[in-house]
Parts: C-alpha cells; sequence; structure tokens
C-alpha cells in the first residue's frame, strides 16, 4: 500500500535518524552534529536538550531520562528536560563498541542493543554491507549496571525491539534483508529464529507500537549492485570501498514501513516515495499515527497508520 498523506517537519539538523514520541506528541530526535532536540507536535517549537558530542542514534525513554545509543560515544542517558549526558558504557566483555546503534528497554529497566560491527564505525557503514563481515552482536545491560552478550553474528545489527510479552527481543539484519528473534523465554530460550525475512529492501530502526505491532523501517529497496559487489573477491570489494561515496552503490528514493504481530504476521505494510523525504530509517507508532526518522534529510515526517 503507498502512503497517504505525509507531513515533512524540518528540523535545525541533518540526519534525524530516530524518533520517539511523548505523551504530548512531542518528538524527540538526535541530529549529526550530536545534538539532542525535542519537536512541538505543529514543527513550530524546536528545543536543544544537549549535546553528546558524538553522533546519536537510537533513542528509548528510560525513566525521567533519554536512553541514547551514540555511534561514537557509547550508551548514555540525558535527561528529559534536557541537561549534561552521562556515559553508561562504552565497552562490553573485553570489546570497545565500535557501532552503538538501536536499543530497546524492558519493563524492569532492563536494556538491550546492538552493536552494529566490529570493523567499521559509522562513517563507514556501507564498507560493512560489502564486506558482509557479520560481526554485529546484541548486547544487555541489566539495571545494575552489567553488560552482557547475548548473541554474536549478525550482518549489521541495527534496530532493536520487544514485543509486549517481552519473549524475545527482535534484531534487524540490515545486510541480511530480515529480523531475527532471540529468544528470552520459554522452550526457545537462548536460541534464534527469525520474525520477518527475506525483506524488499534493507530494514533499519525497529520499535514495538501502542498497537502492540512491531514496526520495522525499510530504507532502501534492495541495490542489485550492492548484491553484485558482495560477491566479488576481498580484493575487488576492497576497491569498491575505496572508491569516493558518490560512486558506491547507493540507496534509492522509495522506502517503507511494515508492522508485524509478535509471530511476525504482516498487518500493515507502507511503500513508496516520500516528497521531500528519503532513507527513512527511524519509526514510533502512537496512537495511530506513524512518526519517521531520516539518515540523509534535514526532517521528520508523520502519517497516518
Amino acid at each position: 500500500m503507498a502512503f497517504g498523506e505525509v507531513t515533512v517537519i524540518p528540523v535545525n539538523g541533518h540526519g534525524p535518524e530516530d524518533v520517539v514520541v511523548d505523551d504530548q506528541g512531542r518528538v524527540y530526535t538526535g541530529v549529526d552534529d550530536g545534538r539532542i532536540l525535542r519537536v512541538s507536535p505543529d514543527g513550530k517549537r524546536i528545543d536543544v536538550l544537549g549535546d553528546t558530542g558524538g553522533r546519536p542514534l537510537g533513542l528509548e525513554f528510560f525513566g525521567e531520562d533519554l536512553l541514547i545509543c551514540d555511534a561514537k560515544a557509547g550508551l548514555l542517558t540525558m535527561p528529559l528536560a534536557g541537561g549534561d549526558v552521562t556515559t553508561l558504557a562504552t565497552s562490553a566483555v573485553g570489546l570497545d563498541f565500535v557501532f552503538c546503534n538501536n536499543a530497546a528497554v524492558a519493563a524492569d529497566g532492563t536494556v538491550y542493543f546492538t552493536d552494529s560491527s566490529r570493523r567499521f564505525g559509522i562513517e563507514k557503514w556501507r564498507d560493512d554491507l560489502i564486506e558482509q563481515t557479520g560481526g554485529g552482536r546484541l548486547l544487555r545491560r541489566t539495571p545494575d549496571g552489567k553488560i552482557e552478550q547475548l548473541a554474536d553474528g549478525f550482518q549489521f545489527a541495527n534496530g532493536v525491539a520487544l514485543p509486549p510479552d517481552e519473549s524475545y527481543v527482535a534484531v534487524a539484519e540490515t545486510g541480511a534483508y530480515r529480523v531475527a528473534r532471540v529468544w528470552l523465554a520459554g522452550d526457545r530460550a537462548g536460541t534464534r529464529d527469525y520474525l520477518v525475512d527475506d525483506l524488499w529492501g534493507y530494514p533499519d530502526n525497529i520499535s514495538t507500537g501502542s498497537d502492540g505491532l512491531i514496526w520495522i523501517t525499510v530504507a532502501s529497496p534492495k541495490v542489485p549492485a550492492l548484491s553484485l559487489v558482495q560477491k566479488l573477491p576481498a580484493p575487488l570489494r576492497a576497491g569498491v570501498r575505496a572508491l569516493p561515496t558518490s560512486l558506491q552503490p547507493a540507496p534509492a528514493r522509495e522506502c517503507g514501513v511494515r508492522g508485524v504481530t509478535p509471530d511476525g504476521k504482516q498487518v500493515h505494510e507502507l511503500r513508496g516515495e516520500i516528497d521531500g523525504f528519503h532513507v527513512l530509517v527511524g519509526v514510533r507508532e502512537r496512537a495511530g499515527k506513524l512518526y519517521f526518522g531520516s539518515l540523509e534529510d534535514n526532517a521528520i515526517a508523520v502519517t497516518s497508520v
């Protein structure tokens, strides 16, 4: 189904990658110069709440704070009212974070989050997709501050979500066009399977909506040139990585979101081009509205389900 009417709201920054929405309809997002912004429902007021000094990506509400996955600075918090940043972690199980990306927060305050790659930071995200390194990992931080690694070997571990019953953690694998499930409870605890497999494009952030569905962004359709490059011998892949970004395989303008039940049944799918908005990588559903973030534009967007 094509997108209906979409309202594009400019923000005073580039790449508002993820979005969360409070009970007043205000949207929180982070832009690529490190600032955390709060945007009023009509877009007429934008408050700067603070600055991470890095590149904020995934955002979650965390009590009276905002939890921030910063690709450069690690796992952080900041007061919702604005203020200084507190660093929760920059490494886990003996490895520094290379690309802290996205998170989900359980009812008891446990944080599940991704480190997308062992080799490539955010400036080189295309390189990980080209090389298919399989170095993404899923981590868990318990309320007492301890961090453990739950799962490894993801093809660019990206968005994270919990179903309403918190029986598993969903993890978007951008490089494999799928959303994995790492089971936390029941007979399948400790095992991995797939919530959604063989998507039509590259999944990015995911989130659980007020409707109980898990919403999955698709930033771009599959890029045939990238699929070909991934099959090349290592020296040739390295040659492609060395090319200027303008000559590397690039995302298309088409984008989409899919809403699925906790067992993976599709309920909604919106797909197409949005005027003035592309590389849709953040999604939140609240009270029948969808709020979008973008990796490449200077705007967020809002539409109805």
